[in-house]
């Protein structure tokens, strides 16, 4: 059994997250009434919910291909999944799917991307500063 949870250890975070995004997308209403700082805050979530699933699925995918290529296809996952959800809102009353959000996803997507190329570059900085 504890082996069996050893290798679904990497695959169960992202999809959970992405069983939880269906949930939420599933939900007639999430607004709270708050008006523009509930649209705000809720862009905020979109943004930060795409840019944890493409840190869970590229923490997956470096395990069988290198860093670039993982964080390369962890984005596709990350706005394809942003699509098919915004889809899945056309079916949902009360919902309805926006391309903006897409742009918003990917957007938390590339911002993950880029705090990761960020901190890499510092950390091989570090070690090359080491080894002089």
């Amino acid at each position: 059994m504890l082996r069996a949870l050893r290798r679904l250890d990497p695959w169960l975070p992202p999809f959970l997250l992405m069983g939880a995004i269906y949930y939420l997308s599933a939900q007639p209403d999430l607004n709270s009434g708050l008006g523009i700082v509930d649209l705000i805050g809720r862009k905020f979530v979109h943004a930060a919910l795409y840019a944890l699933l493409w840190f869970l699925w590229w923490r997956l995918l470096r395990t069988a291909v290198t860093e670039e290529r993982a964080a390369a296809a962890a984005f596709a996952v990350a706005v394809g999944y942003a699509a098919t959800d915004e889809y899945h809102q056309t079916f949902i009353q009360g919902r309805h799917g926006a391309i903006q959000d897409v742009a918003i996803d990917a957007a938390g997507a590339a911002l993950a991307i880029a705090a990761w190329l960020v901190l890499r570059r510092r950390t091989r900085r570090q070690e090359l500063a080491e080894r002089v």
